[in-house]
């Protein structure tokens, strides 16, 4: 009897273990506690290690003195939204496999348009043009090359030879010579051969906001990003921002000859052109023909007939003339942006390139091509020369510190830092770029 009792007893005390061990797990279900750590292993359970491997030889990010500490690489930081690289973006848009359309994928503000008209015999110019803008540059650019029909397949052709690493930096598009109003003949003759189609790239390139047009004789000693940021510099009523013709307005070419109105009291150069297109389209222009404001397209050709025989610089003259009448639209950027001989050949005009040396060299006048400026024309053929995937320093920056050394017998070669200081930082800037980010500090010595 006893026996059975505590049969039953025992019977019992299972029961109610099994039920409140029932209980317990429907309650861990109904709530989410956080992942339980693992069980410690009891002390009375032997350790299970791995068999030894092979000795593993240290490597680069070893720590010295320490076998088997590793460095920790430091955390790359996290790209915010909306500052995304060009090549982010890209690798984000676009699947394996896909063709590269940077247009489908860059939002318009993420890229520099940079627009030149080419004709005759200019084409290696402004291939070298082309070159020294490819180099230097961060941000991705689109050409806009206009230029005669004759010339679209050498263009073509050239720039398809370009390294991929370069290649894969810019977009071009040729375009044909076309004037929208007036004889196009005329416009054609104005001053050098096809120079009057930059009045027509606000009527042209309609989807295009902001633009960048430069001679065929422009040179870039930094990058083109530095003088595309100045378009955030202009207030609420400017449009467009060109360089003085000359810092001396009594030695200057306007303030002595010209007979027609002409911006501030040197007038201003239009070989490197920095526009708001949008807002030349959406302007109305005051002018000397009629009493209320003009299109910019309407204005172009009846203000060449007025004032046809007295411009001597074509189309640089008409811009001086519109340029008079809406003082309140063009912004001035200093001469570094657009160096020319005449900032020399007389002496050293030009402040702000004697304090950070030329950003943008013009070679007007032919200087690349002949023996008047010898300093403009090492510059022109050590970035005609160099070839894309040397070093820059090595291959052109030391060779130009030779070729200068011949030219300090000219007024131009006597300030050879002007011309070396700011080409210096930017491959400077390129190398550290190449051997800090992507080679990384840890693998210096």
């Amino acid at each position: 009897m006893r026996l059975r009792s505590k049969g039953a007893a025992l019977l019992l005390l299972a029961l109610a273990a099994l039920l409140l061990a029932l209980l317990s797990l429907r309650a861990g279900r109904t709530e989410a506690p956080a992942r339980p750590a693992p069980p410690a292993r009891p002390a009375s359970v032997p350790q299970r290690h791995p068999a030894p491997g092979p000795a593993r030889l240290p490597g680069p990010g070893d720590l010295p003195g320490v076998p088997g500490a590793r460095r920790r690489r430091p955390q790359r930081p996290r790209l915010r939204a909306g500052r995304l690289g060009a090549a982010s973006l890209e690798k984000l848009a676009r699947r394996p496999g896909e063709a590269r359309n940077f247009h489908a994928v860059l939002p318009s503000e993420l890229w520099i348009h940079l627009a030149v008209v080419a004709c005759g015999n200019r084409v290696e110019e402004t291939l070298v043009m082309l070159k020294s803008a490819v180099l230097f540059s961060h941000r991705k650019i689109q050409f806009h090359i206009f230029t005669e029909d004759s010339l679209k397949p050498e263009f073509d052709k050239q720039l398809q030879q370009w390294p991929d690493s370069y290649t894969k930096k810019f977009e071009h598009r040729i375009y044909p010579i076309t004037f929208s109003v007036g004889n196009s003949q005329e416009w054609k003759k104005l001053f050098k051969p096809c120079a009057a189609q930059r009045l027509f790239l606000p009527v042209i390139l309609k989807d295009v906001d902001s633009l960048l047009y430069v001679d065929t004789d422009v040179l870039f000693l930094r990058p083109v990003d530095d003088i595309w940021k100045l378009l955030r510099q202009f207030n609420s009523t400017q449009l467009a921002a060109m360089a003085p013709e000359h810092e001396i307005p009594k030695i200057g070419w306007y303030s002595r000859f010209a007979r027609h109105p002409f911006y501030g009291p040197a007038g201003v150069n239009s070989g490197v052109m920095l526009m708001n297109l949008t807002r030349i389209r959406s302007t109305q222009f005051k002018n000397s023909m009629i009493p209320t404001g003009l299109a910019w397209e309407d204005m172009l050709y009846p203000l060449y007939q007025k004032y046809k025989n007295a411009i001597t610089w074509g189309d640089q003259d008409l811009l001086n003339i519109i340029f008079y009448f809406n003082p309140e639209c063009l912004y001035v950027f200093p001469c570094q942006w657009n160096y020319r001989p005449d900032h020399c050949m007389y002496g050293s005009n030009c402040k702000e390139a004697e304090r950070e040396g030329v950003s943008v060299l013009h070679g007007n006048r032919g200087v690349y091509h002949d023996d008047k400026q010898p300093t403009f024309r090492a510059l022109y053929e050590a970035i005609r020369d160099f070839p894309f995937q040397d070093n820059l320093f090595q291959s052109m920056y030391y060779p130009l510190q030779l070729k200068f050394l011949e030219t300090v017998h000219t007024l131009c070669g006597r300030i050879p830092q002007v011309f070396l200081k700011q080409i210096e930082k930017t491959m400077r800037r390129a190398y550290e770029k190449h051997v800090i980010i992507h080679v990384g500090p840890n693998h210096m010595r």
